[in-house]
């Protein structure tokens, strides 16, 4: 079964390719995401690396977690399902009487 896992802490240069290199050497990598800003497409430092099975999955962040490239640690873990984030909306808007012109008060 696919095992999918967090990397952090990312050189903001490195690509999928580095990763899916990277990670290959403990087996069948089957998915490669270097997550970037939306408005920059700068790497926001983090991925996600989906391994063919949990055996070189565990290999993997036995090997990796804590691994210097570039001067910084890597810190690999098995990735979490996103926590119940709710859908839409962004930022949130100004609500009630906060902040704004208050006029002649």
């Amino acid at each position: 079964m696919k095992k999918k896992l967090y990397v952090g802490n990312l050189p903001y240069s490195y690509t999928g390719t580095d990763l899916e290199n990277l990670f290959g050497e403990y087996g069948p990598v089957a998915y490669v995401s270097v997550i970037s800003d939306r408005e920059t497409g700068r790497s926001r430092g983090f991925g996600f690396v989906e391994m063919d099975n949990d055996q070189d999955a565990t290999a993997a962040i036995d090997a990796l977690n804590g691994f210097d490239v570039d001067g910084r640690k890597l810190v690999v873990n098995e990735a979490r399902e996103r926590e119940g984030r709710p859908g839409g909306g962004g930022g949130g808007g100004r609500g009630g009487d906060r902040g704004g012109y208050r006029g002649g008060r």
